[in-house]
């Protein structure tokens, strides 16, 4: 069986996830970092949350969350580029991409969409099995 649409489907559904994490921490930090227009943090009152945050008012937690989310994103990002330029190491790279992808629901993990992707593109990555001969031939 010819691992190659597997090894596709993988790549790119990590990759996808990956980005998706990586944009949705980005824009979680800056809300939270620098506030939102309304002065809130998605729809909640300036005093709901006043007290938890280690910095900015409330958002302290937030932002913290969101780096450890962006770093997951950098890391699956990367777990997905090297997925595809060494497709015989697929079980390692995917061990990578599900762990951080699980790792990155912290930080709401791209709005929930980008891990799920990251998991499912490392659960298949772990699915097939690719051999250097077969590898060799593409």
């Amino acid at each position: 069986m010819n691992p190659q649409p597997l090894h596709t489907v993988a790549f790119v559904l990590s990759l996808v996830g990956g980005i998706i994490v990586l944009v949705g921490s980005l824009i979680g930090f800056s809300l939270s970092a620098f506030g939102s227009p309304s002065g809130t943090y998605f729809g909640m009152g300036p005093g709901m949350m006043r007290g938890f945050g280690l910095g900015h008012g409330y958002s302290g937690w937030f932002i913290g969350l969101s780096l450890v989310s962006l770093v997951c994103g950098i890391i699956v990002l990367i777990g997905a580029l090297m997925l595809n330029t060494h497709p015989t190491q697929n079980v390692t790279w995917g061990v990578l991409i599900l762990v951080f992808s699980i790792a990155s629901f912290t930080g709401m993990g791209g709005y929930f969409i980008g891990a799920i992707l990251g998991i499912a593109g490392g659960a298949i990555a772990l699915s097939y099995h690719a051999s250097a001969a077969e590898n060799k031939t593409q």
